[in-house]
């Protein structure tokens, strides 16, 4: 059988899909065109690398650009069998023929005021009887006599067989149903997602200051426990949910990252001692600066979690910008940015304070390089 190969297709961080894919179902529902216009999609990666992520970001983004209400029906093939898919068969009501019970993965809501996604994951960790079943799903939106209705986006996910995870190799008949996209860890992405998600400020801060610490997948390791996206928000509900005292916290985290990142974790988190009060800088007190890198990527993430939590109280987020302004510009420059990352239109909130403003016309050159 010949199997696809994952190098000719496009490498996209998670930022990049959601946009590219939420502006092409958002044209086409806008303009009243099927949503099978655009193909179903494959999204390829690595474990924990932020598929899953990207479709419910996919889905808030085209609830918000077409003003309708989009439910997503999270499938997991692995757990599947090809019955699953079609139903249960029983008879009909003078016991002739067989007909299917209509499976839970196809009750969805027809309404046009509604989206559906129906998110195919660990597709390619289906046996391939189950991937065949989905052959019909994919491309003609149907199992059997059950059809999906017109307002459903199929998207479907899958680790790389050279992830060594559970894989199978997809056939060609399915893969060229598909409109693939390899998703690539990228930093700058993940910081924009875990503002807007209120990552734990002090993950985002360590992961700020050492950012290979992201993903540290390795195929070839034996390592239960290792650094991903998905980990790294594991830990951040760990210390945002039972404690933020990252010392207490160290067996558990260890057992999300493993020892060797949680150990540099548990050693950088110290730096927090070293900051001043937080509150002072967005009441105008104007503390001293901290000089050292590292403990400026600790104040940046403090005060960004803080102004999620004041966004409204304009006059306080502009002291806190005047106190940006003592920062050595690219760290500035980054504060502002994660400022901008709070909602999706907070920078019209931010222009409308002068400080603002005011920063932007003099550093406003440094928002597209990064740290």
């Amino acid at each position: 059988m010949n199997e696809i190969k994952a190098g000719n297709i496009p490498l996209l961080t998670v930022g990049e899909a959601v946009g590219q894919l939420t502006r092409a179902y958002s044209t086409v529902i806008n303009d009243g065109l099927p949503v099978r216009t655009v193909p179903s999609v494959m999204l390829w990666g690595p474990p924990g690398v932020g598929k899953s992520q990207a479709v419910r970001q996919i889905a808030d983004e085209i609830g918000h650009s077409t003003r309708k209400t989009v439910r997503v029906t999270d499938v997991r093939l692995l757990l599947f069998n090809p019955i699953d898919l079609r139903g249960i068969p029983t008879a009909n009501a003078d016991k002739t023929l067989a007909i299917w019970l209509r499976p839970q993965i196809f009750q969805m809501d027809a309404d046009d005021r509604i989206v559906n996604i129906l998110f195919l994951d660990e597709i390619s960790a289906a046996p391939q009887s189950v991937q065949a079943a989905a052959y019909q799903i994919t491309l003609d939106r149907t199992v059997g006599e059950h059809r999906l209705p017109e307002n459903c986006i199929v998207i479907a996910a899958g680790n790389r067989v050279t992830d060594k995870s559970v894989a199978y190799k997809m056939p060609k008949a399915l893969a060229n149903r598909l409109l693939h996209i390899e998703i690539d860890v990228s930093f700058a992405s993940w910081r924009e997602w875990a503002i807007r998600k209120s990552i734990h400020e002090k993950v985002i801060g360590f992961l700020s200051f050492r950012q290979s610490y992201l993903s540290q997948f390795n195929a070839n390791a034996d390592d239960l426990a290792f650094p991903t996206p998905r980990s790294w928000e594991m830990v951040s509900n760990l210390l945002s949910s039972v404690s933020g005292d990252v010392d207490a916290m160290y067996p558990l985290i260890a057992g999300v990252i493993g020892s060797g990142a949680a150990v540099e974790f548990r050693t950088w988190a110290k730096v927090y001692r070293e900051l001043p009060d937080i509150a002072d800088i967005f009441d105008g007190k104007m503390p001293p600066l901290p000089k050292s890198g590292d403990v400026l990527y600790a104040l940046i993430s403090s005060m960004t979690a803080y102004a999620r939590a004041h966004k409204d109280e304009l006059d306080r987020i502009a002291n806190s910008i005047r106190y940006a302004d003592r920062m050595p510009p690219d760290f500035s420059a980054v504060l502002m940015r994660d400022y901008m990352f709070l909602t999706p239109d907070y920078k019209q909130t931010l222009m409308k304070i002068p400080d603002f403003s005011r920063w932007l016309s003099t550093k406003g050159s440094l928002m597209n390089g990064s740290i």
